[in-house]
Order: structure tokens, then C-alpha cells, then sequence
């Protein structure tokens, strides 16, 4: 059987100055905004957040390869140094 349970409660000052406003804005007890921001917060958290968001890299067309070979690892370090190698 589920009941109220009491507790003291540390408020960050940003937390405690939106729940005031809330509380001048929406009319009611302190406690009643606590609870209900809560409980919207606590549902939100506990449910599925849906689809994950998955990012492809967009293709680009580089052209033609500029060396001969990759496998020659000097060719490609003097062509990208600006030596003259060929």
C-alpha cells in the first residue's frame, strides 16, 4: 500500500525560484507544485525516449586519386610536402 512520505528537500536556487513563479502563477500550495512537477518530470524520464536519432555521413565525389598507388606511402607524403617526385 502506497503513502504520503515526508522529507526534507534541498532545492537548487534556480529550481526553487521556477517552482515559486509556478506556484504565484498556478495559485495552490508549495508542496501541490513540488508533487506535480515531479510527477510530470519522473514520467517523462521513466519513459521510452523513442527512435534514436542515427547520422549518416553525407557521400561527396572527390574525383579521380591523385597518386598512382596508396600502397606507395613516400610517393603520397612527397606529393602532399609539394615535392616533385615523378
Amino acid at each position: 500500500m502506497l503513502r504520503c512520505m515526508r522529507t526534507t528537500l534541498t532545492l537548487d536556487p534556480d529550481v526553487a525560484a521556477l517552482a515559486e513563479r509556478m506556484q504565484r502563477v498556478r495559485g495552490g500550495s508549495f508542496k501541490a507544485i513540488v508533487n506535480e512537477a515531479l510527477r510530470y518530470g519522473l514520467r517523462a524520464m521513466a519513459a521510452p525516449s523513442g527512435q534514436p536519432v542515427t547520422y549518416t555521413t553525407p557521400a561527396v565525389d572527390l574525383g579521380r586519386c591523385l597518386v598512382g598507388s596508396l600502397d606507395d606511402v613516400a610517393e603520397i607524403l612527397a606529393l602532399a610536402e609539394g615535392e616533385d617526385c615523378r
